[in-house]
């Protein structure tokens, strides 16, 4: 029986290592097949890094938008420190030095193309660009801007920080 057991094996071997030879056409066929499917991934693979690349963008916005969110305050404290300085005191050096700190960050603001928001006193109110912060709740109300409190800043068409007014 091992004569047989041994035949059988051989059989099974030789006819599983035997494969039938592929015609002309059917290797095309598998040419064009791959050939395809290489395009296929390499455009996914330019999909992706166009994805990759606007996500990038977007992430250096978000940054940039942050990074002006927090400065912004700081300058809003100078302005309002340089508001309450005395008369006398105004040349002083020490003043004179806080204002270039002040005028720093105003250019870090630029640099970073944030625009301050042009605002004043007796302009229209205009809700996408300021918030009311108090207004007149007389029924002749004008509408217009009383006093601005705090500047706005945009950058682009995208508001930052709305001025924030008081309406009269």
């Amino acid at each position: 029986m091992k004569e047989e057991e041994t035949k059988i094996i051989n059989d099974t071997e030789a006819s599983s290592t035997e494969t039938p030879r592929e015609s002309a056409e059917e290797i095309k066929d598998k040419e064009q097949e791959y050939l395809l499917g290489w395009r296929r991934c390499l455009a996914d693979f330019e999909n992706y890094k166009k994805r990759q690349q606007e996500n990038q963008k977007n992430i250096d916005s978000y940054i940039k938008e942050d990074l002006i969110l927090q400065i912004i305050p700081v300058i809003d404290n100078f302005r309002s420190a340089m508001g309450h300085i005395p008369d006398k005191q105004k040349g002083s050096a020490w003043v004179v030095g806080i204002m270039h700190i002040q005028k720093q960050l105003e250019n870090i603001l630029k640099e970073n193309d944030a625009i301050e928001i042009e605002v004043k006193t007796g302009d229209e109110f205009n809700p996408n660009f300021h918030e009311a912060i108090a207004n007149n709740e007389k029924q002749d109300s004008t509408n217009k801007i009383k006093q601005v409190i705090l500047q706005g800043y945009r950058i682009g068409e995208k508001i930052i920080r709305p001025a924030r007014v008081i309406v009269e």
